[in-house]
């Protein structure tokens, strides 16, 4: 069950009462700030797997008993 708008309202204003507006603020900024950087860092792992050429192609060779003995 989402609350109504009435009640996002008085959340609202119990935070800012809790906080204050330039903590508040800071604390958005931080927030906004994190979740940049974890989308960068996401977005740079994934270059790094599109960027990978580490692909080696190998043959398996059966060695014949008789001829290493």
């Amino acid at each position: 069950m989402m609350p109504g708008p009435f009640e996002l309202i008085i959340i609202l204003v119990i935070v800012l009462l809790i906080f204050g507006g330039k903590r508040l603020k800071n604390i958005g900024g931080d927030l906004g700030s994190a979740i940049k950087g974890f989308k960068k860092s996401m977005k740079d792992g994934e270059e790094q797997i599109d960027n990978k050429d580490d692909v080696i192609e190998a043959k398996v060779v059966k060695e014949d008993s008789k001829k290493s003995k």
